[in-house]
C-alpha cells in the first residue's frame, strides 16, 4: 500500500533496472500486489499522468521478465500540495484507481491546521489514508487528534520498520501505543531500496507481537480499500507469547 518503486521519481530507485531489483524483493517477501506510491510534493512535482506512464512501464518490463506481480498506481501526498490541487488531479492520484488518498503526516513539529484540511479533503469526497502517523510530532504531542480524526473515519498506514525501532525509541513507542489502542488499520513497507529501506514486514509485525493480525493488516484491509469496500471488522487476536517482545496485545472481540 505504501512503497516508492517507480524509477526516478522520488526518493526510490533511479533506474528502471533497480526498480525490477526492489520487486524481485517484494516477492521474496510474498507481496503480489504493490502499490507505487512516489512522492507528490514540492520537493518531488510529480503528477497522476506522470506516474500512470511509468507504473505501465514497470508493469510492461515486469511482465518482459515473467515476474508475476500488479503494480497499481498512486501517490503518497504532502498535505501542502494538496490543498493546490485540482479534483480531477486529486482523483487521479487515488490509490490502484479506488476511492482513497494516502496522505503524508507532516513531519514538522509545528502541525498547527493539518487536521482541518484532512477533514476538508474528507468533506469534499476522499477517503483518507494515514502515511505513518507514528513519526508525526503533531500526532506524538496530540495523540487525541489522530483517534478524532479515526473516528471521524479515516484509516491510518504505519510502517513496519517503525515497530522495532528502525526510527528510534520514540517513534516505536508510539506506533506500539498506537497498536495498542486499536487504531492501526495496515502496516506496509514504506520500500525505498533493496538495503536501506527494504520490503519486509512479517518479521516486524512477529517482533511487535502483531503476527496474529498480519493478514488482517496486510491483506484483508489493503484489498478492501482497493476493492473499494468496506474495511473488515478487525479478527480476534491471542495476546502474544514465545519470544516477541511486549507481550502486550490483546483483542476484545
Amino acid at each position: 500500500m505504501h512503497c516508492h518503486v517507480l524509477p526516478g521519481i522520488d526518493d526510490g530507485p533511479r533506474t528502471i533496472e533497480e526498480s525490477v531489483e526492489l520487486v524481485r524483493a517484494f516477492i521474496a517477501a510474498g507481496t503480489r500486489t504493490i502499490v507505487a506510491t512516489p512522492h507528490v510534493s514540492w520537493e518531488y512535482p510529480n503528477d497522476a499522468r506522470t506516474i500512470a506512464r511509468l507504473t505501465d512501464e514497470l508493469n510492461a518490463r515486469l511482465a518482459a521478465e515473467e515476474l508475476c506481480i500488479e503494480v497499481r498506481p498512486g501517490a503518497e501526498i504532502a498535505l501542502t500540495r494538496a490543498v493546490e490541487m485540482t479534483p480531477e488531479e486529486l482523483c487521479g492520484l487515488r490509490l490502484g484507481g479506488g476511492s482513497h488518498l494516502l496522505v503524508e503526516c507532516p513531519f514538522t513539529p509545528a502541525g498547527t491546521g493539518f487536521d482541518t484540511v484532512l477533514l476538508d479533503l474528507q468533506r469534499r469526497g476522499h477517503r483518507i489514508l494515514l502515511a505513518h502517523p507514528e513519526r508525526c510530532p503533531a500526532f506524538q504531542r496530540d495523540p487525541a487528534m489522530l483517534r478524532s480524526l479515526v473516528d471521524s473515519g479515516m484509516l491510518t498506514s504505519i510502517t513496519a520498520g517503525a515497530l522495532v525501532g528502525r526510527f528510534g525509541g520514540e517513534v516505536r513507542r508510539f506506533a506500539h501505543s498506537l497498536a495498542r489502542e486499536e487504531i492501526v488499520h495496515n502496516v506496509t513497507s514504506d520500500a525505498h531500496d533493496r538495503i536501506r529501506r527494504p520490503p519486509g514486514i512479517a518479521d516486524e509485525l512477529e517482533r511487535a507481537g502483531l503476527g496474529a493480525l498480519a493478514s488482517w493488516l496486510t491483506d484483508e484491509v489493503p484489498a478492501a480499500i482497493l476493492d473499494g469496500a468496506d474495511i473488515p471488522s478487525r479478527p480476534r487476536a491471542e495476546p502474544a507469547t514465545g519470544s516477541a517482545r511486549g507481550a502486550w496485545w490483546r483483542r476484545r472481540g
